[in-house]
């Protein structure tokens, strides 16, 4: 991997915030602090490469040893050569793939629908081991976001991920459909232990200290000691009565200074004393969904909301606001990398957005193909989401082929993932790309 020395990073840890990160697991390392060690794309020139698959590409990129590794909803796992995009294998899993792949000690892990947990060898693709676990499914709910009918549980057209892997200390650890924490061993897939939450798992796991922090959809978020598998503390989200069924945590975790952040469906922002779970402050984003996981840097932490489409920079000791940006009212899931002095960012509108942070404005923005071709007919005049075009109704079919109008804008549900002077990032329209 094109990395500074390991020492330097060590060294950096000593007097800074921010993390040397590794491209090779989700949001960079354990922590999912998301600040890599590369200058970035300060003005964007041209799309280096795109490499096209048969699905949605909601996964985020890991990239080690000259190769970038993705998931795809076609049911494929794919190793792409990073200089140019050429395909060097991929292993068909006959179910989606949207977690995002951890490479490590030559494996790759990650996550798909059918329920197993796949160990593959990096160099070849050949399937090392995997691990079963109790079953994958969505969250659901019934009159979900107000649809109809009213007394019938659906899935939620809006749980895009599955939970994405961490290694620690000889094990990766990750979440399920299923309501478990598991830790495997990560050599062999032989289970250390399991945790069990109420509902849902599909947020990824952070560690930091020998603890595992990640929420579940039963809106609780944990801490458990990542060697023994036992609860350290738990803290309650709250939902809003006002809406159908928002509740539970999507938005994985971040970790610095003693402090885990995190957002949630009941449309708050959270920071908690690390060590007992003690909520330090939250901050209040008025009936929008964080979904993005946090971004944290130079004493600050950075994240988007859903359905009203900003972008905040907060006082990460405080939760003081620093700035904001609004992006037309397009949700954004997507996580932000920061690199140098950008932040990139992906929205539903199927543009990556990069952000100078010390001028505190968007210095340009990407368009995806599936946004050049399809956005126009599902965008009004003032660049804001035209969803009576998307939704014909609210019954719950309706809602789903909606959702499906809205993926065709080849929206950036993937994170940014940036080595050297290249971000790579995923789209539903089936790309991934290299920009520079």
């Amino acid at each position: 991997m094109l990395r500074k020395p390991l020492l330097l990073c060590i060294l950096l840890l000593s007097v800074s915030a921010a993390f040397c990160l590794d491209p090779a697991v989700f949001r960079g390392n354990s922590q999912h602090s998301a600040v890599y060690d590369a200058p970035g794309v300060a003005q964007f020139s041209r799309v280096k490469w795109k490499f096209h698959t048969g699905g949605y590409v909601i996964s985020s990129p890991a990239v080690a040893d000259g190769t970038i590794y993705v998931g795809s909803a076609d049911g494929n796992l794919y190793a792409l050569a990073l200089d140019s995009g050429t395909q060097k294998w991929k292993f068909d899993a006959q179910s989606r793939v949207v977690s995002s792949p951890a490479v490590s000690n030559g494996l790759v892990y990650f996550s798909a629908y059918d329920a197993n947990f796949y160990a593959v060898d990096a160099a070849t693709g050949q399937l090392k081991w995997k691990f079963q676990t109790g079953g994958e499914r969505r969250f659901a709910a019934k009159h979900l976001h107000g649809s109809q009918p009213v007394a019938e549980t659906m899935p939620d057209p809006f749980d895009f991920f599955l939970s994405s892997p961490a290694v620690w200390n000889g094990a990766v650890v990750f979440g399920s459909g299923d309501g478990n924490i598991y830790s495997l061993n990560a050599a062999s897939g032989a289970l250390n232990w399991k945790f069990m939450t109420g509902d849902v798992v599909h947020a990824s796991p952070a560690i930091a200290d020998g603890t595992v922090f990640v929420g579940s959809w039963d809106s609780y978020f944990y801490a458990i000691d990542a060697a023994t598998g036992k609860e350290n503390w738990r803290f309650k989200t709250g939902d809003d009565p006002n809406i159908h069924n928002q509740v539970g945590i999507q938005s994985s975790a971040a970790v610095a200074d003693g402090t885990v952040y995190f957002g949630c469906r009941d449309s708050n922002f959270y920071a908690l004393d690390a060590a007992t779970g003690q909520k330090k402050w939250s901050f209040p984003n008025h009936g929008s969904w964080v979904i993005s996981s946090p971004a944290l840097n130079g004493g600050k932490v950075y994240f988007g909301t859903s359905d009203s489409g900003l972008f905040h920079a907060l006082d990460a000791k405080t939760g003081s606001p620093v700035f904001s940006l609004k992006f037309q009212g397009w949700p954004m899931f997507s996580s932000p990398a920061i690199a140098g002095n950008m932040l990139y960012i992906g929205s539903h509108v199927g543009k990556l957005f990069a952000i100078d942070l010390a001028g505190q404005k968007t210095a340009w923005a990407f368009e995806t193909d599936g946004s050049k071709q399809n956005g126009p007919a599902y965008t009004k005049p003032d660049g804001t989401p035209k969803y009576e075009a998307a939704f014909a109704s609210d019954f719950y079919d309706d809602m789903i082929v909606g959702v499906g109008r809205m993926m065709s804008v080849g929206a950036i549900l993937s994170s940014p993932v940036v080595v050297d002077n290249v971000v790579y990032v995923g789209s539903t329209d089936g790309n991934l790309y290299a920009l520079m």
